[in-house]
């Protein structure tokens, strides 16, 4: 492990979001810097969204390395960025940022994360098919991502309100750009549910139903729903074992949550800003355990 202090060069990076307080992002990255010796340091930003451009501003003028944005600057994000990433456009929102010259390229790395933690858990859903619950970032950029890795089929099933329209076009974007087939329905439609689950290798739930202080949630009625070959899924991780997670093992499936979605993220985003690997291993060891 290097020795790793403050100097005068050293680079800025950092999350903008409302709230942050609660993110483990500074001390994953700030290890990983230690851990490679790279005089980098990152902080975390309470930044309110009409405070958002000026924040932006302040980073490209103090020659920041990088950021990422969390909720609720994603789509801001996106419409301020010089320059998208393919998954960025697809998405229409951006959680990390490489700042070059003072031009600001957007990616986001939540889906790729997410892909990642599938293989960590030991699966393989590539060429298969998807149910995916949930209208939220989480849904569009697992769903943008997923179509992008080859998975084949994606079943979207989500709650008709204010977030429909959006994912609506999200949807509409894969299809046009990926050979990747996803159709949506609506959540009240339990039959379609059921026929979609049962068709999937993996159901994944990408929306916020289940998480603290609301463990009572979940959008599947009942583990009548599953079958023996489903992978089970969820992007939440506080609680780490959400009511659909606990039905899914209680039902003898495989199940994993959201926390190496988290990590995997970051380490994508960590290699865009140093062109190093994040040493997950250790992340892992300190901070996800």
């Amino acid at each position: 492990m290097n020795e790793w202090k403050i100097t005068g060069h050293t680079g800025l990076t950092c999350l903008l979001g409302s709230p942050v307080a609660h993110s483990i992002s500074p001390a994953m990255h700030n290890e990983s810097f230690r851990y490679h010796g790279l005089d980098y340091v990152y902080l975390a930003f309470d930044v309110a969204p009409e405070r958002f451009e000026q924040a932006v501003d302040g980073l490209t003028v103090m020659n920041a390395r990088g950021w990422n944005c969390t909720m609720p600057h994603k789509r801001l994000m996106y419409e301020r960025a010089d320059i998208l990433s393919e998954e960025a456009q697809l998405i229409g929102a951006v959680n990390t940022v490489v700042q070059e010259n003072g031009v600001l390229t957007g990616y986001n790395t939540d889906g790729k994360g997410y892909m990642t933690a599938v293989k960590d858990a030991g699966y393989d859903i590539i060429g298969q098919k998807m149910t995916l619950l949930g209208a939220g970032g989480a849904s569009a950029s697992i769903m943008a991502q997923a179509a992008l890795d080859g998975v084949t089929e994606i079943d979207l099933i989500a709650r008709k309100g204010r977030s429909w329209d959006a994912i609506q076009e999200v949807v509409d974007r894969v299809n046009s750009r990926t050979s990747c087939k996803v159709c949506m329905y609506e959540l009240q439609d339990e039959q379609q549910m059921k026929k979609s689950i049962q068709e999937s290798r993996i159901l994944v739930n990408g929306s916020s139903v289940g998480m603290s202080p609301h463990e009572d949630g979940c959008l599947v009625p009942d583990a009548g729903y599953f079958h023996p070959e489903l992978i089970v899924s969820d992007v939440i991780y506080n609680p780490r074992k959400t009511r659909l997670y606990q039905m899914a093992e209680q039902a003898g499936l495989p199940v994993f949550n959201g926390l190496y979605m988290l990590l995997y993220q970051g380490a994508y985003a960590f290699e865009l800003w140093t062109g190093k690997k994040m040493p997950v291993k250790l992340v892992k060891q300190k901070y996800f355990v």
